[in-house]
């Protein structure tokens, strides 16, 4: 399960040395975290070296999680790859698989991201009080905010300083009601942009019995799921209504 850990002036154990620990030692001071040797109190620990068997045993036996470079089955937590755009982190990770294929996907991530997101973030953090005054219900709020990431507010394009309050001085209408889509195939990859989009905005899915849980899973992970026939009426939000094709 993926986790942000804050290691501001917390101890972090770090064993080895050589170029694998130099890295492990610069993404932990990055981090802001104090390394500390394998006696001290800590409640993480990476190792870097070689028959890091050992050190492992006598870290796990202490209840301390362990990180082991280059050996997954060793490993208690992964160390992804780390996109930043401050204060925005992407962490890709492959679960230990391939350390080559998360860089890879980073390099890619890296092209994609404008160095403007950071910014947006804190606009948009700064900008809490003056959404709430504008969508008092969460439900509406969320669904302004989802729908101004996708277009007005694009993460993936260039916005400048201004970009959040001009889309607060002008809101355009959010959706509500009941959408529905029809299906083309199981496969969630057919997905158009504009139905994953309203997956992951909509307060509640309805759907036949024949959706597979593959499309399902795409909704957000707090929209309520009801299997019926046809959808009731009058529901508050924004209701997607799923059917497969015939």
């Amino acid at each position: 399960m993926p986790v942000f850990v804050q290691l501001d002036g917390r101890p972090v154990i770090l064993i080895g040395s050589g170029a694998t620990a130099e890295a492990k030692r610069r993404l932990l001071e990055r981090a802001g975290a104090m390394i500390v040797g394998e006696e001290s109190d800590a409640r993480l620990a990476i190792i870097a070296g070689d028959d890091p068997e050992p050190a492992a045993a006598r870290l796990k036996a202490r209840g301390i999680l362990v990180n082991v470079a280059d050996r997954p089955d060793l490993c208690d937590f992964t160390l992804p790859a780390i996109v930043e755009r401050d204060p925005v982190t992407i962490a890709i990770g492959t679960g230990g698989a391939s350390a080559g294929l998360a860089a890879a996907l980073r390099q890619r991530f890296e092209t994609m991201l404008p160095t403007s997101l950071g910014g947006l973030a804190d606009a948009l953090k700064g900008s809490r009080d003056a959404i709430r005054a504008h969508w008092p219900d969460a439900s509406e709020r969320r669904r302004a905010i989802g729908a101004a990431l996708a277009g007005a507010l694009d993460p993936l394009a260039d916005q400048d300083a201004g970009a959040v309050e001009r889309w607060l001085a002008m809101p355009g209408a959010q959706h509500a009601g009941t959408v529905r889509i029809t299906l083309r195939s199981t496969d969630p990859d057919d997905l158009s942009l504009r139905e994953a989009r309203l997956l992951a905005q909509a307060d509640r899915v309805t759907h036949r019995g024949d959706v597979p849980g593959t499309i399902l899973i795409r909704a957000r992970a707090d929209a309520e799921r009801i299997a019926c026939e046809a959808p009731p009426a009058n529901l508050p939000g924004l209701t997607v209504d799923l059917e497969m094709a015939i």
